[in-house]
């Protein structure tokens, strides 16, 4: 699962990533090592893997990871293939969320692309050019499944609606993440046609080092903009996270945040937000060896958790053993978890909740 960064030029985006990129230089348990000059994997911060680790004393500990993307800047026309048009499209399709960074801040060293701040109107120019990229594959699909529907086919007519109700939506600037299915229809008919303007998106405001606790005019507007999106939105001063970055010690950082009014780096807040956008929870395995975080969509089972670690342990899933991470930490070992009669012993039916402790039985 991975989450790509997208923009206009001069609106913070590469500088975003960049923080990121550095966000070892904040905390040893949050390392980040590039894949290729644009894609990293970031550790994400979570202080319950520290606590457990506190409590077993491990030789290793080892956190969630996400995947970021730095995509490549669009220009109007991209839709069409102007500039990096195609590459930039064609990289978001391969992500599963997107944080799209809007530039809230007033600099005149800094020039904008367009010649002035105005961060509705950068965040239509991207959508825009998505929804024009969209709409050319409903249409596809579209002339595709009329020929099936004309021949009484049931199913396809069911497509069909669903796909008119698409084109609609798209053609008066509607991005699909907004518009309303039933949830079997966009199971069927929506989902795999990957649509860009349906991806789960996070608006990152780049405010001023001014506004970084309280936002400011910009974002209120943006905030009214996205109300019916279904989206999220996070307010961050990157240029903060740079000036972070470059402090040697964690003393020095907190007291720097400490004087904005800020309790800890934005890169952190946008981490974990990143993780919960892609539907992501954690679940731990705790020992001797390593005390570690696994990653698991929301909703997944036990058999489906076992399986992250490896396919066998899926396929000849037996039972789990499970203990909340709350009672792990009130009782401070496993034996005494055991002992108070808290550890509790699951199937395969068992949904995962964000924060388990797990062991595995199983038989290949």
């Amino acid at each position: 699962m991975k989450a790509g960064i997208v923009g206009l030029p001069n609106v913070g985006k590469s500088t975003l990533f960049n923080c990121l990129s550095n966000a070892k230089a904040q905390s040893a348990n949050f390392p980040f090592c590039t894949i290729e000059p644009n894609i990293g994997v970031v550790n994400v911060p979570d202080p319950r893997l520290q606590a457990l680790a506190d409590c077993v004393q491990p030789e290793k500990v080892i956190p969630a990871t996400v995947e970021i993307v730095d995509i490549a800047g669009l220009v109007r026309g991209a839709s069409k293939g102007e500039g990096l048009g195609n590459q930039f499209l064609g990289n978001i399709r391969e992500t599963d969320a997107i944080l799209h960074v809007l530039r809230c801040f007033d600099d005149d060293n800094i020039v904008h692309v367009d010649g002035s701040v105005d961060p509705l109107r950068d965040k239509e120019t991207i959508d825009i050019e998505l929804q024009l990229k969209d709409l050319e594959t409903v249409e596809k699909r579209r002339d595709k499944i009329q020929r099936a529907a004309k021949t009484g086919n049931k199913e396809a007519q069911k497509e069909l609606d669903v796909l008119n109700i698409l084109c609609t939506g798209l053609e008066a600037a509607q991005n699909v993440r907004g518009l309303t299915f039933k949830e079997e229809d966009h199971e069927a008919f929506v989902a795999p046609l990957q649509l860009l303007t349906d991806k789960p998106v996070l608006y990152i405001c780049n405010v001023s080092e001014a506004d970084a606790a309280t936002g400011n005019a910009y974002v209120e507007k943006v905030q009214a903009a996205i109300a019916s999106e279904n989206a999220q939105l996070l307010v961050l001063a990157v240029s903060i996270e740079a000036d972070i970055n470059e402090l040697e010690t964690y003393e020095e950082r907190q007291l720097f945040l400490s004087d904005l009014g800020l309790e800890e780096p934005g890169a952190a807040k946008l981490i974990r937000a990143t993780y919960a956008l892609l539907q992501q929870q954690t679940y731990f395995t705790a020992g001797e060896k390593e005390v570690r975080a696994w990653t698991v969509t929301v909703g997944a089972t036990a058999p489906q958790a076992a399986g992250v670690i490896h396919t066998d342990f899926e396929k000849g899933f037996i039972r789990a053993e499970v203990i909340s991470y709350d009672d792990y930490i009130q009782f401070g070992t496993e034996a005494k978890v055991k002992e108070a009669g808290k550890m509790r012993v699951e199937g395969k039916e068992y949904v995962v909740d964000d924060g388990d402790v797990m062991h595995f039985r199983f038989n290949v």
